[in-house]
This record gives C-alpha cells, sequence and structure tokens, in this order.
C-alpha cells in the first residue's frame, strides 16, 4: 500500500484554543499538522521535521516569533506565513522584511486561512520549479513577460517600458504571489542608499497604466496599503 505523500504545516501558537481551532482546519483540509507552543521548540523542529510550511505566531513565551522567522531564515527558505494579533503596518513590514512570506492578521476566516497556505505553497514550489527548468517566461492572466528576450506582452501587445518599469516588473514576477515591501523593492532597483517611496510610486503607476486594463482597479499589480506591492500569480 503506497503512502500518501501530505503536505505539512508546522503550528507555532502558544494559545491552545488558537492551535487546536488551527489544527482543525488544516486536518479536515487534508494537511499533516505538527505543533510548537514555543519559539526554541519551533527551531528545533524545523531542522529536524523539514515541513513544507509554518505558520508562525509573533508572541511566544520564550522568544518573538521575528526572532524566531529570522533563525530559521539563516538557513532555510521554507514558506513562513505570520499569524498574529499584531496588525500594524510597521511590523508587517518588518516581519516581510526579515523573509515571512505572508501575513495573515488574527481573527481570520477559515477560507482565508487556507487561500494563503496555498499561494505560499504554489509560489515556493514555483520558484524551485523554475530554478530546476531555467524557466524563461511568466504569465499570469494575459500578461507575459519573456525574461530571455525582455519582452512584455498584454493580450498579445507588446509593451513597452522603461528600463525601470521592467526591472521592477520582473522582481515582482520572481515573486509572484508575494509581497514585497516598499524598502524591498526600492533597495533591489536603486541601491541600498536609496529610500524615495515617490521614485518607486510614480514608477508603479506607470507600469500599471501600461499592462492594466483599469489603472483604478488592477488586477496584475496589487497594493498592501501601507506595505508595498505584489504582482497576482494566477488570474
Amino acid at each position: 500500500m503506497q503512502m500518501e505523500n501530505k503536505t505539512t504545516v508546522l503550528v507555532v501558537e502558544d494559545e491552545n484554543g488558537i492551535c487546536n481551532f488551527i489544527k482543525a482546519i488544516l486536518t479536515t483540509n487534508g494537511y499533516t499538522v505538527q505543533t510548537a507552543a514555543a519559539g526554541n521548540a519551533a527551531v528545533s523542529m524545523v531542522s529536524s521535521l523539514c515541513p513544507d510550511i509554518i505558520l508562525l505566531d509573533m508572541g511566544l513565551p520564550d522568544m518573538d516569533g521575528l526572532d524566531v522567522l529570522k533563525s530559521i531564515r539563516l538557513w532555510s527558505q521554507i514558506p513562513v506565513i505570520i499569524v498574529s494579533a499584531r496588525g500594524r503596518e510597521r511590523e508587517k513590514v518588518e516581519a516581510l522584511d526579515a523573509g515571512a512570506d505572508d501575513y495573515l492578521t488574527k481573527p481570520f476566516g477559515t477560507a482565508e486561512l487556507l487561500v494563503r497556505i496555498r499561494t505560499a505553497l504554489r509560489h515556493s514550489r514555483n520558484s524551485e520549479q523554475s530554478k530546476q527548468t531555467g524557466s524563461k517566461i511568466f504569465r499570469t492572466g494575459t500578461l507575459e513577460i519573456d525574461y530571455e528576450k525582455r519582452l512584455v506582452q498584454v493580450d498579445r501587445n507588446e509593451v513597452h517600458l522603461t528600463p525601470i518599469e521592467y526591472k521592477i516588473l520582473v522582481l515582482l514576477s520572481e515573486n509572484a504571489g508575494k509581497v514585497l515591501t516598499h524598502d524591498f523593492i526600492i533597495k533591489k532597483i536603486w541601491g541600498p542608499y536609496e529610500n524615495d517611496n515617490q521614485a518607486l510610486r510614480v514608477n508603479m503607476a506607470n507600469i500599471r497604466r501600461k499592462i492594466e486594463n483599469n489603472p483604478a482597479l488592477p488586477k496584475y499589480l496589487l497594493t498592501e496599503i501601507g506595505v508595498g506591492y505584489r504582482i497576482a500569480e494566477e488570474i
């Protein structure tokens, strides 16, 4: 009899009620669930279990969730979704800049939790597959980016971008489905000593004007207010 290869989720949460709630949801939807109630235990379990994805609470009894995340990121790129009652923009930005794949604020619904997990897993697997196959083309909806030809098309019509606009779009597409903070994008595009949000906003507005049917209601380049931008992975 062949063993079923289920996706393993490590839930790092010290509140029993919330932990049991998340575990019940995930188990019902076919995931294998392991739990940890403290940061040090979580770091040890990540190395021994190698879970497919981690749901990480920020307020743990022995160490801050951000320190757990930083510790994991020293050696692993396993997808990490922060699940926290801390909903301030500064804390979201800090966690995303430290390497979190997504940030889910408590309280949340079952559907939202499941879709965030699927998106993070898909992004991780697509990134790994792209590395292995050397994928040269990104597609979402009718938007297509051919990295080799440096060609961007929407509805098979070529879109003319400036070099900076193209670099921003490629950066977002290489991290499709993931929120990239303003600071992360600026440092990657303009360098470590630049901090000009206005330049980023102007370029994003120009890109939207060129690739979106309705720039005021974008379907490709999405804004996470106060945090950053993400490109839609699948439309």
